[in-house]
């Protein structure tokens, strides 16, 4: 595997992509290759706990290379976009202060989008309170309802966030009830400042659809084996997750009901497997209409050094 060439040193690179697309490991290696650090743009990864649920790091990819905003905040905080940008700032400034390069990797569009656009949001409009109680709400009545209430409030942000989404639509009904404003407005009115930081982005996108979705299945299954049932009985037993916004990690609401007796585990692992496909298909519609980002498309017969040549090259050959 080829060193990236030294012109990107004060670079900060992304690499992103569906859940269960292997942009994890491909990261670790890229930071082997020439003494990179890893910044998580994860917004279920930067939670304490669930490890095997929100698909972390393994132990020794977490050794290989360091890692910031892994598993650092409680999960009975509310934590946001809002909250993230300054936290990524922070490693990204603090790694090239020391010479390395950043690498930032994980799924969570908006945050990615957010940090290179150099947006910085207002504080306002932020109450825990108000956000608990929907959160509750959510829990009562489902997603459906809550969504088709904001639709009825801002049309046009319900017309942008899918109602599955829980966390933005809880999110933007916080902003209209404690602003007054509708969160589309709110949204436009955040402070969109240019970045120190000069960024180079690519996301990794499957020729085949149904290999992802073949990717995804089998890491469900290894989920399931390597002890997620248990890690979620634990979390769920403990009390600290209920109502928060990691309550809502792909793998823990769906092994809810199962953990109440109320569903069998194949139809909970079901579940998670098609909440989990849903999932990536939403974030590949975000990633390919971002112009700025690359796609990486990776053949079917495309093994792990050849997608790593694939995503060297991409950086290795990037002009100024």
């Amino acid at each position: 595997m080829s060193v990236i060439s030294n012109e990107l040193s004060e670079k900060v690179l992304i690499l992103t992509g569906p859940t269960a697309s292997g942009k994890t490991a491909l990261a670790v290696a890229l930071a082997k290759a020439y003494g990179g650090e890893i910044v998580s743009a994860d917004s279920m990864q930067i939670y304490k706990g669930l490890d095997i649920t929100t698909a972390k790091p393994t132990p020794a990819e977490l050794e290989a290379v360091p890692h910031h905003l892994i598993g650092v905040i409680s999960p009975t905080v509310s934590f946001s976009v809002a909250d993230y940008i300054p936290l990524a700032k922070a490693a990204i400034a603090d790694i090239l202060s020391r010479g390395k390069t950043p690498i930032i990797t994980g799924g969570t569009g908006l945050y990615i989008k957010s940090l290179r656009d150099g947006i910085n949001f207002s504080k306002d409009g932020t109450d825990f309170c108000v956000r608990r109680r929907l959160q509750s709400e959510l829990d009562s009545h489902g997603n459906k309802a809550l969504w088709e209430r904001l639709s009825s409030l801002d049309p046009e942000s319900a017309g942008k966030i899918h109602p599955q989404n829980a966390i933005r639509v809880i999110r933007a009904l916080e902003i209209i009830e404690t602003t007054g404003k509708k969160f589309s407005d709110y949204r436009k009115e955040a402070v969109k400042g240019s970045s120190d930081a000069d960024f180079i982005g690519c996301y990794l996108d499957y020729d085949n659809r149904n290999t992802l979705y073949s990717r995804i299945n089998r890491r469900v299954d290894e989920m399931i084996c390597n002890g997620m049932v248990a890690e979620c009985k634990a979390a769920y037993e403990s009390g600290e997750y209920t109502g928060t916004t990691v309550s809502q990690a792909i793998g823990y609401k769906e092994l809810i009901p199962y953990l109440n007796g109320e569903t069998s585990l194949k139809e909970a692992t079901e579940q998670i497997t098609q909440s989990t496909r849903r999932y990536a298909k939403r974030q590949l519609t975000w990633f390919r209409h971002d112009e700025r980002l690359t796609p990486i498309i990776v053949p079917d017969d495309c093994n792990f050094d050849e997608i790593f040549i694939k995503i060297n090259d991409f950086f290795s050959n990037y002009q100024r």
